[in-house]
Parts: structure tokens; sequence; C-alpha cells
């Protein structure tokens, strides 16, 4: 990919399931639990670690452009028809250039190719995560209940989309 993007162009990147054994890969999901971990408060952070990851019931899929990562999503298979988005990360070198709305339409598309009806996410709150906020508002998420084992905090938030 050369040249810049315009704002809300999303890039030809090649997004691909990901094995979670490609170092570039396992460094950027570090760096993302650690972003996690400096911008949450403790007890707040709900990012899956890589074995997490690795669960039967959860996909993750890496975009690239050539040799180079630009970011990670993962879908977790809640069972009941639902799905829940993980692990949404961006390289800092490629922030706000797509590649997170592109990871975002490529989850969206395997959910409802998976037959599921609704995706939730939770999500903290504050400047750090205030652009992840608006790309799923954008993209149709509405604010929703606290689901599964979350609870509701004066922190996290959660949102929706029904498919």
């Amino acid at each position: 990919m050369t040249g810049a993007l315009g704002r809300g162009e999303i890039p030809a990147l090649a997004i691909r399931e990901d094995d979670l054994t490609d170092p570039r890969t396992i460094d950027l999901l570090r760096r993302h639990l650690e972003g996690m971990r400096a911008t949450s408060p403790p007890g707040h952070v709900f990012a899956l670690d890589l074995f997490g990851l690795g669960a039967p019931d959860v996909t993750v899929w890496s975009a690239w452009d050539g040799a180079e990562i630009r970011g990670t999503g993962a879908l977790r298979a809640l069972g009941d028809g639902t799905g829940e988005i993980k692990s949404m990360r961006t390289d800092p070198a490629h922030l706000r250039a797509g590649v997170g709305a592109a990871l975002l339409e490529h989850i969206i598309a395997e959910a409802r190719r998976r037959g599921m009806t609704r995706l939730l996410l939770e999500t903290g709150s504050g400047p750090a995560f205030e652009p992840a906020v608006a790309l799923y508002r954008r993209r149709g998420f509405t604010e929703s209940a606290a689901f599964g084992a979350y609870e509701k905090s004066a922190f996290n938030q959660f949102f929706g989309l029904d498919l």
C-alpha cells in the first residue's frame, strides 16, 4: 500500500485467519495487552491473552499489507447465535488508516456467514477508547447491557449490533 489514505477509506489489506504462531502477530497482541493494562483500571482488562485467543470458540484474523501486519481482530462464539468481538488492535504506525474498519467489516461478514444474529463487545471509557467507540457507532453498534460474565462499571461500556 502506498500513499496516504483518506479518512474513512478502507485499505486493500489481506485479512486472513491467524494461527497465532507468527512472531509479528504475537508482538502486536502483546502490545495490545500492554496498552489495555496501561489505559484501564486494575481488574478491568478483559483482553484475551494468546492462550485465550487460541480457544476453540475464538477465531483470530490479522490484516496484512505485504509482510507488514497492520491489525488484529477476533470473534468469540458465545453459543446462542451471538458473537463477541475481541482483540481489535491496529498497529500504532497505521492508526486512522481504515485498518480497524476493514477488520470490523470482515468480522461482521464472517459472523453473518456463521449464522450469528447478534454481535456484542465490551470496551473501556476515556480518550484511549474513543476512536474504537466511534468506529463501532459508525458501523451501527448501539449501547447495550452487560453480557456474559461482565459486570457494568463506571469504566466499561457495552455495545451490540443486530445482524
